[in-house]
């Protein structure tokens, strides 16, 4: 009896879960036909912010001309849900004062001319290195361009060259094969040796011959970038075994050079070939080596028999009216001082 009441309740429990069953499968099927417009937008709405976030906004250039492709950008910008984000051009009123100044400041840089520094150099000097270091670290100071020719006698010895490669001052550096015995022979030949350089390479500057023994006051170099044709400057001769100055070069009035300081009280007699300036105390365009339509030189092309340096020396006189005093005030102002060197000519 009591085994026939357990199953009849089992019965019951099993037909209440069935009945459940279904009635919750029928209220899952029929609710998936009803619409659901809310969320719909709301999934549309995400979707659509997705979008436009991932996808770059549209820009519209301003003061934009008018072409083909600047309808077809707007066209595109018209079928866009977002509005165009305008792009502001930079005016001169709002840019710092630090850029204005910098863009005055470079239109306003003329270019330097290039200075061509001329020094022979002989084995006979002991001292040689210890000058050629000093002339460097000069040089060294100069705003560029500078160009640095260097000339010596060949030899086994490295010593010039590897002082020059250290310096930090472009160079050339010149040899020659002849022999000599005077030493101002040799001088003269070495000036000419780079003369003849500067000629063949048509190197366009300013010339100065500076030898080892000079001190120079740094603004020389700016003065002689100025030069159209020749200058000339004073120059103080130094001593070591006499207390005393001798200041050598031209007489200016204002920028005119209308004499000459002479070492000689007596000055120069006739029979006196040597130039009243000194090689140092002078410099040129040196133009006048390699156009001759311009200076009126016989020739352009010059062989090894010339000589150059003679025949600057003789321009640098003859020219009068083209000879500029350096500094324009009158010459006044020494900016080169030379130490008396026993191995040294003129």
């Amino acid at each position: 009896m009591a085994s026939l009441e357990r199953s009849k309740k089992r019965a019951q429990l099993w037909q209440k879960a069935i009945v459940h069953f279904l009635l919750c499968f029928l209220m899952g099927f029929f609710t998936g036909f009803t619409p659901t417009r809310k969320s719909s937008n709301f999934s549309h709405h995400v979707l659509a912010s997705s979008q436009s976030e991932l996808s770059p906004k549209p820009l519209e250039v301003l003061h934009q001309p008018k072409t083909q492709s600047g309808n077809f950008n707007r066209s595109l910008l018209n079928e866009g849900h977002e509005a165009p984000v305008a792009v502001p051009t930079r005016s001169k009123d709002s840019e710092p004062a630090k850029f204005l100044k910098k863009e005055k400041r470079e239109s306003q840089l003329i270019p330097r001319r290039l200075v061509i520094i001329v020094t022979p150099t002989s084995a006979k000097d002991h001292l040689r290195g210890v000058l050629l270091r000093r002339l460097a670290n000069t040089l060294k100071l100069v705003p560029p361009p500078l160009l640095w020719v260097v000339v010596e006698a060949q030899s086994d010895s490295s010593e010039v060259s590897e002082i020059l490669r250290r310096t930090g001052v472009m160079y050339r550096h010149l040899v020659f094969k002849e022999n000599f015995t005077d030493l101002k022979v040799e001088m003269d030949h070495q000036k000419n040796v780079a003369l003849n350089h500067i000629e063949h390479h048509r190197l366009s500057g300013i010339v100065h011959f500076a030898g080892l023994s000079n001190v120079y006051d740094l603004s020389l170099f700016n003065e002689i970038r100025s030069i159209e044709a020749f200058g000339t400057w004073p120059m103080a001769l130094l001593s070591a075994n006499r207390k005393r100055v001798i200041v050598e070069g031209p007489v200016c009035d204002s920028s005119d050079v209308i004499g000459w300081h002479l070492r000689r009280r007596n000055n120069l007699k006739d029979t006196d070939t040597r130039s009243p300036v000194h090689i140092s105390s002078f410099a040129f365009n040196s133009s006048i080596l390699w156009d001759p339509e311009r200076w009126g030189r016989p020739s352009s092309v010059q062989d090894t028999s010339q000589n150059s340096i003679k025949y600057v020396k003789k321009e640098v006189l003859e020219e009068e009216t083209k000879l500029k005093g350096i500094p324009a005030k009158g010459c006044s102002k020494v900016m080169l001082w030379r130490l008396r060197s026993p191995i040294e000519t003129s």
